[in-house]
């Protein structure tokens, strides 16, 4: 091959200032796409699993807990898998959006299964549950972590990284309100009072547009940034991305303690406005004017501008700590219930996005360091893992306080019952939001090397 031939295949595949270049909006709108779908399941199990599983498959609070628990155990195991996977695919798709395409499908229809409870004795059932909410798990690492991986591959560029990851996040807010605001009311028009029968309808349909969504966004977004020494990265070559790669570490512990409090949150609040306020049509209220977080999500770039993202991170978590209080204190005033509810969420709506968007410099970290660039093992223990194990732990946590406590379900709760319940959504989530401010703020140290690692980069992967 002449100089001149191997010039051209060279700017064919790397075109010149690709990655510099602003994302067009149907690719933008397609990124923003994929979180909004894959919420049409993925917020369902978050939201509504646990009461599925104690008030409609009528398993054990204690029993719950430990699926829960356990499913997140066996996560910790796929989670590095999937990571390696991703960085050893070569593909004509490219190494994350492949898979987008393999595993629609069997997201899809595991998302069903997780919500079918069949007729089986009480034990058989929960053991069913607890299969088929394992696979899950791992089928959700596996096209969730995708999502975070592919944004370092979309954009080199850490401003357009933002801008990218809001649109996301908008995305993730708008399918979060969409299932928060039609599930119990259409789980009850479907059912007729059969909940079981209300809950298949409404999987299925929501599966479906799923599905169909992961797919018009797998024909639609492109990865652009192309590593030379990034195409096959066996698992001992990620692992030693992560050596001394310090950055990563800090935003894998604050958003882990995010996702303990958000989840939660989001799985206790079921049972506070159905027995402490004893209006469970509340739930469906609150959850839609969650929408609110959408405000946090848009503001960060512009946020940006004048402030560090560690310090926009930790300003999230902060707001989202005083939220939580202003609820706590209203007691059963529904009004200041529904302050607080907002001040909270505009907080967690900017804390959760900041760590999705943090990561890709992390992974340029890691390649700057250590000359592995390990996008797939670094974003999904960042990111899919975080919120899977921070569902997990706090889904075991809550059923442990609720069980310690005497929750009944579907009776009326002792005062000692309803102080177990309000102690897992107010004090939990007070304390582990507030603990996961420590690593948003050591995160500034490393944030003034991104100027520097990008320029170094740019001139190792010409």
């Amino acid at each position: 091959m002449d100089e001149k031939t191997a010039m051209e295949v060279k700017s064919e595949k790397f075109p010149a200032g690709s990655t510099k270049k602003k994302v067009g909006f149907l690719e933008r709108l397609s990124y923003a796409n994929l979180d909004f779908s894959g919420q049409l399941v993925a917020t369902v199990v978050n939201s509504y699993l646990m009461y599925f599983f104690t008030d409609v498959a009528m398993i054990s609070a204690a029993a719950t807990g430990t699926i829960l628990l356990v499913a997140r155990v066996v996560d910790a195991v796929g989670a590095p898998v999937w990571g390696t996977f991703i960085d050893m695919t070569h593909s004509k798709f490219g190494k994350a959006r492949p898979y987008f395409l393999w595993l629609a499908l069997p997201y899809a229809a595991s998302g069903v299964l997780l919500f079918w409870a069949p007729s089986l004795s009480p034990s058989a059932k929960a053991l069913y549950c607890a299969i088929v909410y394992m696979i899950y798990g791992v089928i959700y690492l596996g096209i969730n972590a995708p999502i975070t991986t592919i944004l370092p591959l979309i954009s080199s560029d850490p401003s357009q990284r933002v801008v990218l990851n809001s649109w996301r996040m908008v995305g993730s807010n708008l399918g979060v309100f969409v299932v928060n605001s039609l599930t119990l009311p259409l789980v009850a028009f479907f059912g007729g009072g059969n909940d079981i029968k209300g809950f298949r309808i409404f999987i299925v349909i929501f599966a479906c547009l799923n599905l169909a969504g992961t797919l018009f966004s797998f024909g639609h977004v492109r990865e652009r940034v192309v590593v030379p020494n990034s195409q096959r990265v066996t698992l001992r070559r990620s692992v030693h991305a992560m050596n001394k790669n310090w950055p990563w570490f800090i935003i894998v512990a604050g958003n882990f303690l995010f996702w303990v409090a958000q989840q939660g949150r989001q799985q206790s609040m079921v049972y506070y406005f159905t027995y402490y306020f004893d209006n469970k049509g509340l739930v469906t209220l609150f959850n839609s004017i969650a929408i609110i977080q959408v405000l946090g999500v848009i503001s960060i770039p512009f946020l940006n501008k004048l402030m560090s993202k560690s310090h926009i991170w930790a300003m999230g978590l902060a707001i989202a700590v005083l939220g939580q209080f202003v609820i706590m204190f209203s007691g059963l005033n529904a009004a200041g219930a529904i302050i607080g509810w907002l001040i909270a969420n505009v907080g967690s709506g900017i804390a959760v996005s900041m760590p999705f968007a943090m990561l890709g410099s992390a992974v340029d970290y890691g390649e700057w360091k250590n000359g592995v660039n390990a996008a797939g093992i670094l974003t999904t223990i960042g990111s899919a893992f975080c919120m899977s194990m921070g569902m997990g732990f706090a889904g075991a946590l809550n059923g442990k306080i609720m069980s310690a406590f005497g929750y009944v379900a579907n009776h009326s709760q002792t005062l000692h019952a309803l102080s177990g319940i309000k102690l897992s959504f107010n004090w939990v989530t007070i304390i582990m939001y507030a603990v996961a401010i420590i690593p948003a703020l050591l995160y500034f140290r490393y944030e003034k090397m991104e100027g520097k690692i990008t320029a170094d980069l740019s001139k190792t992967r010409a």
